[in-house]
């Protein structure tokens, strides 16, 4: 029997509203603020104002996530939360922009501009955008493909997404295209010389579901003769201290993007610490602004990708200079 007009409208009108709602958890998930910061703000800046869903709890509209991730990105680059959190969207696009700031100048004539790539990504152009990475590639050399046209154009997309100007599945499928370009240039690179080391474990702690950065430090990696494991993302810090030892790893490098608490970090990165040898170097990365202004001691936290080169030369100067001795 056909459903009446009037009353598939209505049904389609709920799972709609339904579906633009996030809960707690998953804005925590998607943002990277905890579920206390959330509360808190809510009685001290009134906002977010979440609905409450049929059980009472709350309910986050998405265009107060999507403000939620501009807040965000702001509170890492150094504003306060007094200041920014109860500004209206508009003030705070405009504040995002001026910290922001717009893609920096090309150092070298050589190097691609890489903003009309976001267009091709916008247009769901996959061929094309695909087809400018490989160039890119060939043309500059696989490290300098890397630091210098990967790592800004991943800050040209993350900036795209928290503006409002990509959505979460077109950032997904730049990813995708990304991943499948850097496995292709990897698996084409010589096998390191044994015994030259470090052997190097790649992975993130649990709440930490992005792998692309760490990709990228596997090439870098790899172009310094190390051999690397990667274990993916999200793995037990128990399990990482069980690999690591298993599989004879010199170093435990550690990606983060911003997405997991500070003090998640922080404490992981303790824990790690306290289980692995000493013997077993801790080296994290990323975007994550807690890698550097709470530093663990006996982790090396990096700046960059492009450090990654001179801490691999200073670790085998290190193992020479404890070799003689």
């Amino acid at each position: 029997m056909d459903t009446p007009v009037n009353s598939l409208s209505r049904t389609s009108s709920i799972e709609n509203e339904v579906s633009l709602t996030l809960s707690i958890a998953a804005v925590e998930r998607d943002t990277g603020l905890s579920k206390d910061t959330l509360r808190i703000w809510e009685r001290r800046y009134g906002f977010p104002a979440p609905h409450r869903d049929g059980q009472g709890e709350r309910a986050y509209p998405l265009d107060q996530v999507q403000k939620l991730r501009v807040v965000k990105r702001l509170l890492d680059g150094g504003h306060r939360p007094g200041r920014v959190v109860a500004m209206p969207m508009e003030a705070l696009l405009t504040l995002s922009e001026n910290s922001l700031g717009a893609v920096k100048p090309l150092p070298s004539q050589e190097l691609p501009d890489v903003r009309p790539w976001v267009g091709l990504l916008r247009s769901h152009d996959v061929e094309a955008l695909r087809q400018q990475l490989v160039q890119a590639h060939m043309r500059l050399g696989l490290s300098r493909f890397v630091t210098d046209v990967v790592t800004p154009l991943n800050t040209l997309i993350g900036d795209s997404w928290m503006r409002g100007q990509l959505e979460i599945f077109e950032e997904h499928l730049y990813a995708e295209i990304l991943q499948g370009v850097l496995r292709s240039a990897l698996a084409q690179l010589p096998r390191p010389e044994p015994g030259r080391g470090p052997r190097v474990l790649l992975t993130t702690f649990p709440g930490e579901p992005h792998g692309l950065g760490l990709l990228m430090a596997e090439v870098l990696f790899a172009l310094e003769g190390a051999e690397c494991v990667s274990l993916g993302v999200q793995t037990p810090i128990w399990n990482i201290v069980l690999a690591s030892q298993a599989l004879c790893i010199d170093i435990v490098a550690l990606g983060f993007t911003g997405c997991m608490n500070p003090n998640q970090v922080v404490d992981g990165l303790t824990e790690l610490r306290s289980k692995c040898p000493p013997a077993t170097a801790i080296w994290a990365g990323g975007a994550a602004p807690v890698l550097h202004r709470r530093g663990v001691h006996g982790v090396e936290a990096l700046s960059s990708l492009s450090e990654i080169s001179e801490h691999v030369a200073a670790w085998r100067d290190a193992r020479k200079a404890a070799a003689v001795a």
